[in-house]
């Protein structure tokens, strides 16, 4: 993205249009294959993408299952499935919440979910609602972020946020990292009577343009910063975080840093 373009994209778009842009390539792209294979996904497939955003899995996913199979997205947000049809008009995509799916039991091949978990209302029904759907034999995965402290440049985001503006400001930045605790998750699936659940821990990576780049689009994100910093603490924030983050700078000028995720897993017998 051209120098400069990251703030006319925040200022022309929408909060699922700026998530699309700035985060899935950042961030959320890159777990698609991995996704997919946790989920032991197959040519052929029926597979369901809860939480599915602007699509960025069940494209993914797509691709596995090839033109014989098929890819259902969910998600609560009309905004993040308008986006997403803009990019596969025949992939399924259906609104509705990962708390009471709108599937009949035993519908898919596989069930999968990225980086939504920690954001639902009631997790263990969520969890209960994609074991339903699965059929027998098939496999469930959901991916979450672990800890922050595990990530070094969101652990110095998350610090800076914390040292300038106080722990309510930190907090809200932290929202997305809620679930980042292997026992958690493994509690979480017991009480969905989810058998035979394990958590396996993948490294990625976060790369954003610049550091600039990186602290406008988390400012301008719905779900942390989105509202909670005004101009001049934003200014204050980018003097200080070209500090606080340099380290992660690389020579051409990207930020970049591994970012450790939590994988569930689990087979419906």
């Amino acid at each position: 993205m051209p120098p400069g373009s990251i703030m006319k994209t925040i200022s022309e778009s929408s909060p699922a249009e700026i998530y699309d842009q700035l985060f899935v390539p950042a961030l959320f792209a890159q777990w698609g294959p991995a996704m997919a294979a946790a989920a032991d996904v197959r040519l052929g497939d029926r597979v369901l993408d809860v939480a599915c955003g602007t699509g960025a899995l069940t494209l993914a996913v797509a691709e596995v299952v090839g033109p014989h199979g098929s890819s259902v997205g969910l998600d609560p947000n009309p905004e993040m499935l308008a986006v997403a049809k803009r990019k596969h008009s025949q992939i399924e995509w259906v609104e509705g919440k990962a708390e009471a799916l709108p599937m009949a039991n035993a519908s898919f091949d596989a069930v999968v979910s990225q980086f939504g978990l920690m954001f639902f209302r009631d997790r263990v029904v969520a969890l209960r609602e994609m074991m339903r759907v699965l059929r027998p034999g098939k496999r469930l995965a959901v991916a979450v972020c672990d800890a922050v402290e595990n990530s070094a440049g969101y652990a110095a985001f998350a610090r800076l946020l914390d040292d300038l503006f106080g722990p309510t400001v930190g907090a809200s930045f932290r929202a997305p990292f809620a679930l980042g605790d292997s026992e958690r998750l493994l509690e979480i699936a017991d009480e969905a009577g989810v058998p035979n659940a394990q958590v396996m821990r993948r490294v990625g990576q976060v790369r954003f343009e610049s550091i600039n780049a990186m602290i406008s689009a988390e400012r301008a994100c719905a779900w942390t910063l989105g509202g909670v910093l005004h101009n001049d603490q934003f200014a204050l924030l980018l003097g200080e975080a070209e500090k606080a983050l340099r380290s992660f700078v690389t020579a051409d000028g990207s930020i970049m840093f591994d970012i450790p995720v939590l994988i569930l897993t689990a087979e419906k017998a």
